[in-house]
């Protein structure tokens, strides 16, 4: 129940969120699938939360990992911490704490507060999930956001549907055939039709003048 309520709650904050529900399956994911953070629990089948921590940690994973448990006690606080977690949630606990958390331990990665994405007029804050247009601030939704912020990031890639679709939505999330198209779509309408360009037979990318 509160690994589903936690997915559902961080996707609609905006996060891409893949779940799984055991070590193993853990594990394999980190080794397969580039991640920016892990909010991992302890007490999991198959193999301990800490254990897959530690692998992690072995391989020399730089990887930002909260941990999230109802192991309360100090020496479980401090095992998690000194085998590499960068945080520490006790259940239960409010998902915004949660959320303020990942923003933080994000932050602390950067070494810095992260900066914020520039193309032309356009400017976007990824740690706030705040967008400007010409310094007037523009209102969207989350997916919008994520997608912009994608194609941000790269201004001089051009990312097919599917790999923006793959940056949207996590494992098992429905997604519709048009899905990327209504969020370019809307985008358009929100910063004006040069913004983002269409490759055709291709992808998209952020405009030169943007």
């Amino acid at each position: 129940m509160i690994g589903d309520g936690l997915q559902q709650g961080l996707r609609q904050e905006g996060f891409t969120v893949d779940w799984v529900q055991d070590g193993k399956a853990a594990a394999l994911a980190l080794e397969t699938t580039p991640y920016a953070l892990l909010v991992l629990d302890l007490g999991l089948p198959r193999r301990d939360g800490m254990q897959v921590l530690k692998d992690l940690r072995r391989r020399d994973e730089s990887l930002p990992v909260i941990i999230i448990t109802a192991r309360d006690a100090l020496p479980d606080r401090l095992a998690g911490l000194n085998s590499g977690a960068d945080d520490y949630l006790v259940k239960p606990f409010a998902l915004e704490e949660l959320i303020a958390r990942i923003r933080a331990v994000s932050r602390r990665q950067a070494g810095r507060a992260q900066p914020e994405l520039r193309c032309g007029p356009l400017r976007l804050d990824p740690v706030q999930h705040l967008v400007w247009l010409h310094d007037e601030p523009v209102s969207m939704s989350a997916k919008e956001f994520s997608l912009l912020h994608e194609l941000m990031r790269a201004p001089g890639a051009v990312l097919s549907r599917e790999q923006l679709e793959e940056s949207l939505y996590g494992w098992g999330e429905e997604v519709s055939s048009n899905a990327v198209e209504v969020h370019i779509h809307n985008l358009r309408k929100k910063l004006g039709t040069e913004v983002i360009r269409t490759v055709r037979g291709v992808g998209y990318h952020i405009g030169s003048d943007a």
